[in-house]
């Protein structure tokens, strides 16, 4: 099985070794057919606390690490 791959925009670093990464996806509603945005917010796993506030990233599937963590920076 192969491992999702989500783009999105680093909303919160502030923890020690996690990034907050809030990811919008796009759809056509079904019945109304209006494009319709959805955001959500990953917790990812970025071990050198290199990446800030406004970037953009790429986050990949990983086994669980904590609670809510189960995604983890790419090497970009």
């Amino acid at each position: 099985m192969t491992k999702k791959i989500l783009k999105g925009k680093v909303i919160s670093a502030k923890n020690n070794k996690t990034i907050v990464v809030e990811v919008t996806r796009k759809f056509k509603h079904p019945f109304y057919e209006k494009i319709i945005r959805r955001t959500k917010k990953y917790h990812a796993h970025d071990e050198t606390n290199k990446f800030k506030e406004g970037e953009a990233v790429s986050i990949i599937e990983c086994k669980p690490i904590s609670k809510k963590k189960t995604w983890q920076v790419l090497k970009s």
